[in-house]
């Protein structure tokens, strides 16, 4: 392996609290499959499998500590905050906070379509590296790692259990499943001034997806979001 890219991820290993015994494992977590297929005679191995090992031990690991948590959550309160935890919006922002796309092993295609700063190639990179320290420790030290990462995330959105943003869910999958935003609809406002009950709708490509009551305008489009991620949930 060169000693100018294991000179380069010496910073890495300092902002993870975490030094590579086999740095093999660290090489083949920065390793996209591109840099791979342009350089089969240099590199055996790209860092997918590490993400699909990673995935499932960052999983394992945020399901623990809420688990043990001692607000003793439901399943249901547990489920939505491990979603939110392991999304990949979150990801990215942990991998920004690393500066990881800096340590990227790219092929010259991704790496002339700005690569280093996709969401999908960061916040993978980032699964494979929890893989990677897990194959090259055990599961005590990848968990520190993990703690480390997620040290103000992990309070914030415990904190916001019963704020849970559903409407950014619903933003996020309406995108992704529609190509378009939700619409919200105030529809109903009922109520002395200082005591009124709003009551909102959600649209996806004009088709009512959810409704929902609250206090505020706010409240209300955030029971209709949640209504609607159940109903595409179902579907």
């Amino acid at each position: 392996m060169p000693a100018l890219f294991l000179e380069n991820t010496k910073e890495l290993e300092n902002s993870l609290g975490y030094a590579f015994k086999n740095k093999k494992f660290l090489s083949d977590a920065l390793t996209h499959k591109s840099f791979h297929h342009e350089h089969s005679d240099r590199t055996y191995n790209y860092n997918e499998r590490l993400e699909f090992l990673g995935d499932s031990v960052l999983g394992l690991i945020i399901a623990e500590i809420l688990f043990r948590h001692e607000g003793l959550f439901t399943e249901a309160d547990m489920s939505k905050m491990k979603s939110y935890l392991v999304k990949e919006s979150v990801l990215f922002e942990m991998a920004s906070k690393l500066a990881l796309g800096r340590y990227l092993r790219l092929g010259k295609g991704e790496e002339s379509t700005g690569g280093r700063q996709k969401k999908s190639v960061l916040s993978n990179a980032l699964e494979a590296l929890v893989g990677a320290i897990f194959l090259d420790s055990n599961y005590g030290e990848t968990r520190d790692v993990v703690l480390n990462l997620f040290h103000e995330k992990i309070p914030y959105i415990i904190s916001r259990k019963e704020a849970y943003d559903f409407k950014s869910e619903l933003q996020e999958k309406s995108q992704s499943l529609f190509g378009t935003l939700p619409e919200y609809r105030i529809v109903k406002q009922e109520g002395e001034e200082h005591k009124k009950t709003f009551t909102a709708e959600v649209y996806i490509n004009k088709e009512l997806y959810g409704n929902g009551t609250g206090k505020s305008k706010k409240e209300a489009q955030m029971a209709a979001a949640k209504e609607a991620l159940g109903r595409l949930e179902r579907l």
